[in-house]
């Protein structure tokens, strides 16, 4: 299957944290053209393959959650009130269409208050989210009816291509980064039953409300060896390039206090060996995704970091470069069959 219609499938589900069902489903009917997949009891989506029995063991995670909202109350004028579940970015969320997830999804729109009755001084402000509600359109009988308090909100994105190899839609993050890991059992499929090593591929949940979910997943199947698969920052105007990796420049290694120099080093000579252009993603200590969980589960685990450079992070219109997917999958499906850092 075409990387692109991988990426765009998985923006197209819903799946905030704690409610990945709609995504994981998906995810699970990409996987299981290749492979038995289950799903934990936390909502993990986890597939095997390879040597089952080989001592060998690498871990492969993408998280497959998205930020999302929760309803927090419903008013006597229909209004549902929420809070953030994940880091959602308020600056773009006025005016945002979303989807309620109640039993039947609702379409709803976040409140903006037209220029014209705000202030001067208040246009130059970004509500709090207590000062902001989302509209369904029904009274607050209907909406009580309907929603109920704890429902989860969606973003409403549109998936859709730009120019060249590149995509726009909501929850790229990181359902671009389970794209390439999806991808990446493809590429192994064929030749599975010769490797070597044993290979768990994790799309794991709720990564964006404290990764919560990834670090239990590993401690149950008890790797060997991990690469944790994310996105990064991309490159935009008056950004700083130390701080960003260019799109289309190739996936982001991890270089950070956290990771295993093992796994680092094997990741970027795998990158060279193969002819895959890569960008260095320094981190001084930690790296704010899964793999700062997984490297410290149970007795440690050797675990590397790759990113997916990707713009308008936390919004409804991420933007990512499908050729930076598809080198990502064909370098961990590389490194895998090479068997990692277990010659």
């Amino acid at each position: 299957m075409a990387v692109k219609d991988i990426i765009l499938g998985l923006s197209n589900s819903n799946g905030p944290s704690g409610a990945e069902g709609s995504a994981a489903r998906l995810a699970m009917e990409l996987l299981s053209d290749f492979t038995p997949v289950v799903r934990d009891s936390l909502g993990n989506v986890i597939a095997e393959l390879g040597d089952l029995n080989s001592s060998n063991h690498i871990l492969i995670d993408a998280h497959i959650d998205e930020i999302g909202l929760v309803v927090t109350d419903i008013d006597d004028d229909g209004f549902l009130h929420i809070a953030p579940c994940g880091g959602v970015d308020r600056r773009v969320l006025m005016g945002s269409e979303v989807c309620v997830m109640s039993k039947s999804k609702i379409n709803g729109i976040v409140c903006c208050r037209p220029p014209h009755l705000t202030s001067g001084e208040d246009l130059s402000k970004v509500p709090e989210f207590k000062d902001m509600a989302v509209d369904i359109g029904y009274s607050s009988e209907k909406a009580r009816e309907l929603v109920q308090i704890g429902t989860r909100i969606a973003m409403r994105g549109r998936p859709a291509s730009l120019l060249g190899s590149r995509v726009t839609g909501k929850a790229l993050d990181n359902r671009a980064g389970a794209a390439a890991v999806i991808r990446m059992v493809e590429l192994l499929e064929p030749k599975c039953s010769r490797l070597d090593c044993h290979v768990t591929a994790l799309l794991s949940t709720r990564e964006e409300v404290g990764h919560l979910a990834a670090g239990c997943a590993a401690f149950a199947v008890a790797p060997t060896q991990a690469v944790a698969v994310d996105v990064g920052f991309g490159a935009y105007p008056d950004c700083a390039d130390e701080e960003c990796g260019k799109l289309g420049a190739g996936p982001m290694i991890g270089f950070a206090s956290v990771l295993s120099r093992a796994v680092t080093k094997k990741l970027t000579a795998t990158a060279d060996e193969q002819g895959i252009k890569w960008q260095y993603d320094v981190m001084g200590g930690t790296t704010g995704t899964n793999a700062d969980d997984i490297a410290v589960t149970a007795g440690g685990i050797p675990c590397g970091l790759v990113s997916i450079p990707e713009r308008n992070m936390h919004t409804p219109v991420e933007v990512v470069d499908c050729d930076d997917v598809e080198s990502t999958a064909q370098l961990l499906a590389a490194y895998i069959k090479s068997g990692g850092i277990c010659q």
